[in-house]
């Protein structure tokens, strides 16, 4: 039975990788903050959606805020405890903020956005690829991060979101390399515009009616479900995906064409 830690599990791509990775036969820890942001306008994930992803999956539940390095070192141990090791890590914790031009950004939103969609991606590494190396050889350990198409694409009011995932995108491509040689592999995906709170925010902040006015951009016409973008980071998280590594894969309907 392979494992899995995921994190930003309690609602959209996180959940949606949880309930993909179950249905797989993964054994997985959802990971999730749980609570609102006082910096952020928006609510997040709550304890009650965390706890119905749970019910749904049969997944152990672990509360960590992923600005937090010792929270997520002591999920990994549990997952290290709980099942004997760690197969896969998957940072999909993400947030946003803007609206205005960055210099007008409130500071505590702007830190809350690099802090918990690069910087939680740092510490989830930083946490969890020690484990992943622990496994013994030959290995098939699987590091997978959320990007965005906003790594490649400037988007106005959003400039502090466009910097985190851009630094994602860079950070999986070094790591990819740092990797090389160990059985465990680092690679993203970059979605684009998906059914998912942050996108909603994202409607709200343009000052739009409703995520749906997103849709298109988009050579496909739609929004993305996020069990859409979970089916990729499944293949990515899958023993037989070794060949890839330091890829950030496009699951954006086209929008950065």
């Amino acid at each position: 039975m392979r494992t899995a830690l995921v994190t930003g599990a309690a609602r959209g791509i996180g959940a949606a990788t949880v309930v993909r990775l179950a249905e797989l036969g993964y054994a997985v820890l959802a990971v999730d903050v749980a609570a609102d942001d006082p910096a952020l306008p928006y609510g997040l994930g709550s304890s009650a959606e965390l706890a119905a992803v749970a019910a749904r999956t049969g997944a152990e539940v672990f509360v960590a805020d992923v600005r937090d390095p010792a929270a997520l070192a002591a999920a990994v141990a549990v997952a290290e405890r709980r099942w004997g090791g760690l197969d896969v890590a998957i940072a999909a914790a993400g947030v946003i903020a803007g609206g205005v031009p960055q210099w007008e950004v409130p500071l505590e939103q702007e830190e809350a956005v690099l802090d918990v969609d690069l910087r939680g991606v740092l510490n989830l590494a930083r946490a969890a690829i020690p484990a992943l190396l622990r496994r013994p050889a030959p290995r098939s350990g699987r590091f997978l991060a959320v990007a965005s198409a906003a790594a490649t694409r400037g988007l106005p009011m959003l400039a502090a979101y466009c910097a985190a995932k851009a630094g994602v995108a860079g950070f999986v491509r070094a790591l990819g390399a740092e990797l090389g040689g160990t059985g465990v592999t680092a690679n993203a995906v970059s979605p684009g515009s998906t059914d998912t709170p942050i996108l909603a925010e994202s409607a709200r902040l343009y000052g739009l009616p409703g995520a749906a006015e997103f849709a298109g951009q988009q050579p496909v016409g739609r929004l993305l479900e996020p069990d859409e973008i979970a089916r990729v980071l499944a293949f990515l998280a899958d023993p037989d995906s070794g060949a890839t590594t330091g890829a950030v894969v496009p699951v954006d309907g086209g929008l950065a064409l």
